[in-house]
């Protein structure tokens, strides 16, 4: 019997164990993560080794220093996150991987380290969505949550309005028609010549500034769910290039303010909508660009005022993280879907 056919016996019969405990790896970006997750919501360890720092100096994420970088220390969060969660390697049952989106040299380093991994302790591999990830980061947060619900996945990567039916079955409402939110508040941030990364660094010097700047999106999105985050970028680039080929110096905090009040503004406004389009009265947001503060405050506000329960992950699972990942394998397997076999690899781009 080969290994899969062993495997999908494994898998069809871990779908009705009690206590099931999955080993997840992250690694499509910046950040080498390992977790331990106990039945899709308890978090018994999740080590990060971020490498913020290192891609700080470039002002974005270089390919080939991440892969590098993911290589060198994916062993040692392997065995600190066995560790941290008081098991042993012969106690997993399953070891889950993101294997998109995202860089595919980031990536494979995480894909190939799982699959060594199952192969070696004979457990199943599950494969595993980034973007289905950060919506499982909900769960860990909120244990009491459950689909249906609309979600709002806002990230550098992807922008997207989502009707999540069930754990895994989610239907598109909407989508960026160029770039998602998270790009344009980076590359907003290197314009304005705040380090990396930009997100953050916008919803800080916000903080400062006022809304002055009477910034624009695209108005013929304005009754669909779809976004466009290309237009502002553009804006927000012309004015500081001009003004500073004129001598003109300017307020960068007004400038920081005025782009994320336009751009939380048009991502409130269509997911509150959503919801009543939807009958849904569930919320739920997902994605690095969640953890903007400026955000989740319009949200819990537009949501507390049309009766909406508003649902974002705690701050430390909202970027990259194992955790998520792990979460979302567990509601894989108990649907029985997502079973991989060792020619698993990379992929730089999947659907949402």
């Amino acid at each position: 019997m080969s290994y899969f056919e062993r495997m999908q016996k494994n898998y069809e019969a871990l779908r009705d164990k009690k206590d099931v405990l999955i080993l997840s790896i992250e690694s499509s970006c910046d950040e080498t993560s390992v977790a331990v997750v106990k039945n899709g919501r308890e978090v018994l360890s999740n080590i990060i080794a971020t490498q913020i720092e290192i891609h700080r100096r470039f002002g974005g994420v270089v390919p080939e220093v991440a892969s590098r970088n993911h290589i060198i220390a994916i062993s040692n969060i392997f065995e600190e996150a066995l560790l941290k969660a008081g098991i042993s390697k012969e106690q997993i049952d399953a070891v889950a991987v993101t294997y998109g989106a995202g860089l595919v040299g980031a990536l494979l380093v995480g894909v190939n380290f799982a699959k060594s991994l199952a192969y070696a302790l004979d457990v199943p591999l599950i494969a595993v969505s980034h973007v289905h990830g950060h919506i499982a980061a909900n769960y860990i947060s909120h244990i009491e949550l459950e689909p249906p619900f609309v979600c709002l996945m806002v990230s550098g990567g992807h922008t997207a309005l989502l009707k999540v039916n069930g754990y895994n079955k989610m239907q598109m409402l909407g989508t960026t028609v160029d770039d998602a939110a998270g790009e344009a508040f980076d590359k907003v941030a290197r314009v304005l010549g705040l380090q990396y990364p930009g997100g953050p660094e916008i919803d800080k010097l916000a903080k400062s500034g006022n809304s002055v700047y009477k910034f624009t999106v695209a108005n013929a999105l304005k009754h669909t769910f779809n976004f466009s985050f290309s237009g502002i970028k553009t804006e927000v680039v012309n004015l500081v290039h001009n003004s500073a080929q004129k001598g003109v110096e300017l307020n960068k905090a007004d400038i920081a303010c005025s782009f994320q009040e336009c751009v939380t503004d048009e991502l409130a406004q269509k997911v509150v909508r959503a919801c009543k389009n939807q009958e849904i009265n569930k919320l739920v947001v997902a994605g690095g660009v969640g953890a903007n503060s400026r955000l989740k405050e319009k949200l819990a506000g537009l949501c507390e005022e049309n009766n909406i329960k508003f649902f974002s992950p705690v701050l430390k699972y909202c970027t990259d993280n194992a955790a998520m990942i792990g979460s979302m394998a567990y509601y894989m397997l108990k649907d029985g879907i997502g079973l991989a076999d060792l020619s698993l690899t990379a992929k730089p781009n999947i659907a949402l």
